[in-house]
């Protein structure tokens, strides 16, 4: 009985010496800053990591470093914010997407805000601009190209083809020529904040599916 004793007080032992390995292990990733980096050298910081990235990934992810600061997490291929400015997401990819409207040109960036679209609203969304991402279940409202300016414009418009303000055929036009305008150096106010105030509590969880009896998966 008393070897038994002691064989399950080692294990115990054991077992929390492994546990505490793992949470050392854990916190020595963590920075004092609160970044996670996971599958790289966890003494690198942003800078370092994109060093290597392709040219305009990484002068976007260098722009948002300056603008944000450090990023709330950290892999290889990309560097996240979390709640930074007007944005829920941040995120700076390094692989490069190919992507053309207006212009030929690459999507990378990320920024995401929490959004209810209407359910049947989400087709002329799309087919407005494919690079507009909407979730219902989390309820958010995102937005991927190579500019800030060109997210925000982006959203402002799927909020007005959201609400009914302009056509998806109206909104290809407004975004081309506000784009276009953009390069020029003429600034408008849709690339310049969002034009609608950011809801909170968009998620639809939707609705739990009552299955009849006969249905029941588990019924033989």
């Amino acid at each position: 009985m008393r070897k038994r004793y002691i064989g399950i007080l080692a294990l115990s032992l054991l077992a929390g010496g492994i546990s505490y390995a793992l949470i050392s292990y854990t916190s020595k990733i963590e920075n004092s800053s609160g970044i996670f980096k996971s599958g790289i050298d966890p003494a690198l910081n942003a800078s370092e990591v994109i060093s290597e990235w392709p040219l305009q990934p990484k002068a976007a992810a260098e722009e948002m470093i300056k603008k944000y600061g450090q990023p709330n997490e950290m892999t290889s291929s990309m560097l996240t914010w979390k709640n930074n400015g007007i944005w829920k997401k941040t995120i700076v990819y390094r692989e490069e997407i190919k992507h053309d409207f207006p212009l030929s040109h690459t999507d990378f960036l990320e920024q995401t805000i929490d959004y209810k679209t209407p359910a049947d609203k989400f087709n002329e969304i799309v087919m407005y601009d494919g690079s507009v991402i909407l979730e219902r279940t989390k309820g958010t409202l995102s937005a991927r190209c190579d500019k800030e300016a060109m997210n925000i414009l982006a959203i402002n418009l799927a909020n007005d083809v959201a609400q009914g303000k302009k056509t998806t055929q109206e909104a290809k036009e407004f975004y081309a020529k506000t784009a276009a305008d953009f390069i020029r150096g003429k600034k408008h106010m849709y690339t310049e904040k969002l034009q609608f105030p950011v809801s909170k509590n968009t998620a639809d969880p939707d609705k739990t599916l009552i299955i009849p009896d006969e249905m029941n998966l588990g019924k033989n």
